[in-house]
């Protein structure tokens, strides 16, 4: 089960819609034409940004009448509370849907496999989150962040590929073609030390770049991925995915913490590396040991088209007969106001 229509998070929007000025959060200018980006780090920056995206999604992208369906929306799991207001008010006043549900992308990775309890370990774009899920609601206090991912890798990426290749010029390649590479040739290395120090275990190999370019990459390619389990080589002071996963089975009660250990959900793209698997369950397993849990080892599943997890849970919580009582409907928002979502999804 795949989702008919992907769009990117950003959205190029006539520079005249929108004041706009070079440099300003959220936005760049190329050609007369500003490129919003409504999410930042998995928080909702550009409300108008993102009304344009949702109506050419379900418009454009879809060719359905927004009036007519009911919409089920996810949001990061350490996404501020108002946020869920703010969408009622967007899809109720300016998409006029008929009904919505919002749950967190967490529940919805766990949903995926049919399961209601777990930790959802989650890498996606924008931001990554270990989140413990019990019986279907998250344990806010000991769910953990990362803002590197995805994108910050791809940014990353694009310097290495500079500094491999200083004759190419390769400051001007897209955006598109950094990931896209990114995709293709980096992976997850088991041993990051050991690798860096010795040349010879590198797997090198040429890639081409689409425009008849070929660069010849080492170290680049798992240097990419590891600023996930090492942030603090891009300058940020959080520990890695492993630790912070290992963080959230902590601070769950003790009669808990196997059961949820038991069920270890990795979703988002940013988990498809080769070697994240295995080196995200070598890290956990040794926090473990390090920490005085022995006999606590975590099962860590990880479907192949985890990159769509979410969305695949939403589908099927969404398709479900035992579902049908929880939307929150038109009629409910015109009486109650935005303020009732938090009385109803959360």
């Amino acid at each position: 089960m795949k989702p008919r229509v992907v769009l990117k998070s950003s959205s190029l929007m006539p520079s005249w819609d929108r004041p706009v000025l070079p440099g300003a959060p959220g936005c760049e200018l190329a050609g007369g034409v500003a490129r919003a980006h409504p999410i930042k780090h998995g928080v909702v920056v550009d409300w108008d940004a993102l009304e344009g995206l949702w109506e050419r999604l379900m418009v454009g992208g879809l060719q359905v009448h927004p009036e007519q369906w009911p919409v089920l929306v996810s949001d990061s799991p350490s996404a501020p509370p108002k946020g869920r207001e703010k969408v009622a008010e967007l899809l109720f006043e300016a998409l006029t849907v008929p009904a919505c549900h919002m749950a967190n992308t967490a529940l919805l990775a766990l949903c995926s496999i049919g399961a209601f309890s777990g930790l959802a370990v989650e890498a996606g774009a924008g931001v990554c989150h270990a989140t413990p899920i019990y019986a279907g609601h998250s344990w806010h206090k000991a769910t953990f962040r990362l803002n590197v991912a995805g994108s910050t890798l791809s940014r990353y990426f694009r310097d290495l590929l500079v500094a491999a290749c200083p004759d190419l010029q390769l400051q001007g390649l897209s955006r598109k073609t950094v990931t896209q590479l990114k995709k293709r040739c980096c992976y997850v290395s088991l041993d990051f030390q050991g690798d860096i120090c010795d040349p010879a275990r590198h797997q090198r190999a040429c890639f081409c770049l689409g425009n008849g370019c070929y660069v010849r990459l080492g170290s680049e390619r798992f240097r990419c991925p590891e600023p996930i389990f090492q942030p603090s080589l891009l300058g940020h002071p959080e520990p890695g995915l492993p630790t912070l996963a290992f963080q959230a089975l902590q601070k769950i009660p003790t009669t808990l913490r196997t059961r949820l250990a038991n069920t270890v959900v990795l979703a988002g793209g940013s988990t498809l590396f080769p070697g994240f698997v295995e080196r995200m369950n070598l890290e956990l397993e040794a926090q473990c040991r390090r920490h005085g849990y022995p006999a606590l080892q975590p099962c860590l599943v990880a479907h192949p088209g985890r990159d769509t997890a979410v969305w695949t849970g939403g589908s099927m919580m969404a398709s479900l007969n035992s579902f049908q009582c929880r939307w929150m409907t038109r009629a409910m928002y015109q009486e109650h106001g935005p303020l009732l979502v938090r009385d109803v999804f959360d």
